[in-house]
């Protein structure tokens, strides 16, 4: 989201501990707003992950550096889908972390890390207490929503089981909705991706969603950006051309999550990527500087909920990065099923090169610290450095009460997210 799973590889119903009581959803039950991801937290969520994208990348190192990052200043609640899973994270996770309560660990059925796209998403009732939003999930249009796999009934169900493990109050909708392509400024702005959305409800008109929107987040104001990243397109579309002509495959990717390139930082300010000119070379940043232009005409028409227009600052896109996965990797594995829409037959067997979906935009807002991604290692080109170093520069200007972190998050680029991807923040309501 966008990712894969290893569905066989988890029990459909797995052991958790006893919920608190669940309180069922009421006709009542009035939003008054969904909160911004800069408003004050109760805690970050994660999934501890079940599986790495490519051998010898590993996903958990990424979130054990994100926890230790976070827990001194925000509580993180890690969830767990078995006991092999939740034994893992309890050997690598500091065990003063837990024992201080700043890291809680617990068993609940999952699939999969993406807890932004799946995950509870956290609202204010009018009544001043916390509920979650219950969308609908299909696995970012991979699977059917009439015949979905047990996998992605497990995802689709994972903000329910939360609910219900807290005793907090669900608000159901028929939207099929991911995290990963809503951004909200906190006080009635939303913005989307109208390819994204609309491919998820094919069914419903803008102003249909636009209505339920407004139910369900409490927002009255709803910004339609067009498209988003190239390399963020769906992976069954096909290959895309690199810049030396060969073929790239993208990895398990959304279909354009807004969270990968237009992010709100304060209520009337959006951060947008930009393609910067040298890289104008490269055909994939060629189309993705159409897209994003395309996108910043829009933003600059919009307008905040109070009529308001908005302060528009750019950041840079890295340099597209790839790799070569080959079978056992796990998103080779699963990619390697895929029918693609292009008509190109994947070499089962032989590797490919990926695309892994790598953006500076896709961080993680916390009470203390901004948690974002850098891409420089060392024997790299020295011009990779100096975009991150400009990048950390930009997050702590937008940031000033906040410690700026960059991690190497190429682990969970490889499979079609980043670190805002593999959270979700509880406001504190």
């Amino acid at each position: 989201m966008k990712k894969y799973w290893i569905g066989c590889i988890f029990l459909l119903f797995l052991s958790c501990e006893t919920p608190k009581e669940f309180i069922e959803e009421s006709e009542t039950l009035t939003v008054k707003r969904q909160p911004a991801e800069y408003d004050k937290q109760d805690a970050v969520w994660l999934i501890w992950s079940p599986v790495d994208h490519k051998a010898g990348l590993s996903n958990e190192s990424v979130q054990l550096k994100l926890i230790q990052a976070v827990a001194p200043y925000t509580k993180v609640i890690v969830t767990a889908a078995n006991d092999a899973l939740f034994a893992s994270a309890k050997a690598m996770i500091p065990s003063e972390l837990m024992e201080q309560g700043k890291v809680e660990l617990i068993r609940l059925p999952s699939e999969e890390l993406w807890v932004r796209d799946m995950g509870p998403n956290f609202v204010e009732l009018n009544n001043g207490e916390k509920a979650v939003v219950d969308f609908g999930f299909n696995a970012w249009g991979y699977t059917p929503s009439d015949d979905m796999d047990e996998a992605t009934i497990r995802m689709e169900k994972y903000d329910e089981v939360v609910a219900e493990h807290f005793g907090l109050p669900l608000i159901s909708t028929d939207l099929i909705s991911e995290g990963g392509n809503r951004e909200v400024n906190g006080e009635g702005t939303l913005m989307l991706v109208e390819t994204v959305e609309q491919g998820r409800n094919p069914d419903m008109t803008k102003a249909q969603m636009e209505s339920e929107f407004q139910r369900v987040l409490g927002v009255k104001n709803i910004i339609w950006l067009k498209e988003g990243l190239y390399e963020d397109d769906h992976t069954f579309s096909g290959t895309l051309t690199l810049e030396d002509g060969t073929q790239g495959y993208t990895v398990v990717t959304t279909n354009g999550h807004i969270d990968e390139f237009a992010r709100f930082v304060n209520d009337s300010t959006v951060l947008l990527a930009e393609v910067p000119e040298e890289d104008l070379n490269d055909p994939i940043a060629q189309e993705n500087y159409r897209r994003m232009e395309e996108n910043y005409q829009i933003l600059q028409k919009a307008t905040d909920q109070d009529g308001n227009p908005l302060n528009i600052i750019r950041m840079p896109l890295p340099k597209l990065i790839t790799t070569e996965l080959k079978p056992g990797d796990s998103v080779y594995d699963y990619i390697s099923t895929l029918e693609y829409e292009d008509g190109s037959i994947f070499p089962v067997g032989e590797p490919v090169t990926a695309i892994a979906a790598a953006s500076y935009l896709n961080f993680l807002i916390s009470d203390k610290v901004v948690i974002g991604q850098m891409y420089w290692k060392e024997g790299m080109d020295e011009s990779i450095r100096e975009r991150d170093n400009q990048v950390k520069e930009i997050l702590e200007d937008l940031f000033p009460d906040r410690k700026v972190i960059l991690l190497d998050a190429l682990a969970i680029n490889l499979g079609g997210g980043g670190i805002h991807c593999i959270t979700m923040q509880e406001p504190s309501i």
